[in-house]
């Protein structure tokens, strides 16, 4: 019964480790995140304005668009405003329900992503190669029903982690994490967690693998049409057409795959966190920079809403 209920004791709150224990370091990567964190709600929060606002990108491309950055911004103040407040914090220090709120909605919204850019890729394969019938195919019913799946498919795969993840009896409390999260959480497991791991890769496959798959197909696809346009300068504009969205899903699906789904080796832990931090504060800082200054709408758009201002 001691035992018992010392466990309970234990698990009413999680101890972050974070990223380093230095206190210079600390106030270094607190302003480096900072400035991070701040690009990251300007210029998300800048997209969906500006395709609200302008009826030239009402249209799907920017529709998924404007999905892809408010799920951008969900995702990095599910973490960034923890992470940057127990920078700055000597006791890092999360209750265990915040903790498993957390866990859930950083995985929800990370699995929605993956979907998300496998729909925009599918939207850019119809663009290129059904050109005269794009309109007609994604039509606005089908771009709110592939934005809901996505969601729906995300959250759900994220609630039955979670439930697995937490119903573990801990040993400790003490998570080598700056946040949340399944792999770090799994280590503080008093059974063995072989079952869980399978249910994590299975699921991992499921989230990283099926929406890259569609991008793969989508994108053997456009360029076999590229390649069948005559003039240089149509290839180039359906080309460009594409190059921010596949910028952007090499950089998401390449950290990912490299990161989970590559060899397990003893600095997997440090990786973890990397990826973690990537996906918290860089990807959604780059993502509205690579559709914006690639792209002439946008930036139109931009230029548009600063000259009545």
């Amino acid at each position: 019964m001691g035992q018992e209920n010392k466990t309970q004791t234990w698990v009413r709150e999680f101890i972050l480790l974070g990223l380093s224990s230095d206190w210079k370091m600390q106030v270094f990567l607190f302003v480096l995140f900072l400035t991070m964190y701040l690009v990251t709600l300007v210029g998300n929060v800048l997209i969906l304005l500006l395709i609200r606002l302008d009826s030239r990108l009402h249209n799907p491309m920017y529709f998924f668009l404007s999905i892809l950055s408010f799920v951008d911004l969900c995702y990095s103040n599910s973490f960034a405003p923890q992470m940057l407040a127990h920078l700055l914090s000597a006791r890092k220090s999360i209750p265990f329900y915040s903790c498993v709120l957390q866990l859930y909605i950083s995985l929800a919204l990370g699995g929605s992503e993956f979907f998300l850019l496998g729909a925009m890729a599918y939207d850019r394969y119809v663009a290129v190669c059904h050109p005269l019938h794009y309109t007609v195919i994604m039509h606005g019913q089908l771009c709110l029903g592939l934005a809901a799946g996505c969601l729906v498919v995300g959250f759900a795969n994220s609630l039955m982690e979670t439930i697995i993840t937490f119903r573990l009896p801990l040993c400790h409390n003490v998570i080598n994490h700056f946040a949340c999260e399944t792999l770090a959480v799994l280590r503080l497991a008093c059974v063995d967690v072989s079952f869980n791991k399978v249910m994590v890769a299975i699921s991992g496959f499921l989230v990283i693998m099926l929406p890259c798959f569609l991008v793969l197909f989508s994108y053997v696809r456009i360029v076999a049409a590229i390649l069948n346009i005559r003039s240089a300068q149509g290839r180039s504009k359906a080309f460009g057409t594409c190059a921010s969205h596949l910028t952007v899903v090499c950089m998401c699906f390449g950290a990912t795959i490299f990161t989970y789904l590559g060899p397990r080796s003893a600095s997997s832990e440090e990786k973890e966190k990397m990826v973690a931090l990537f996906y918290a504060l860089v990807a959604p800082m780059l993502n509205p920079m690579i559709y914006s200054l690639r792209n002439k709408k946008v930036m139109a758009a931009l230029q548009k809403v600063l000259e009545k201002f």
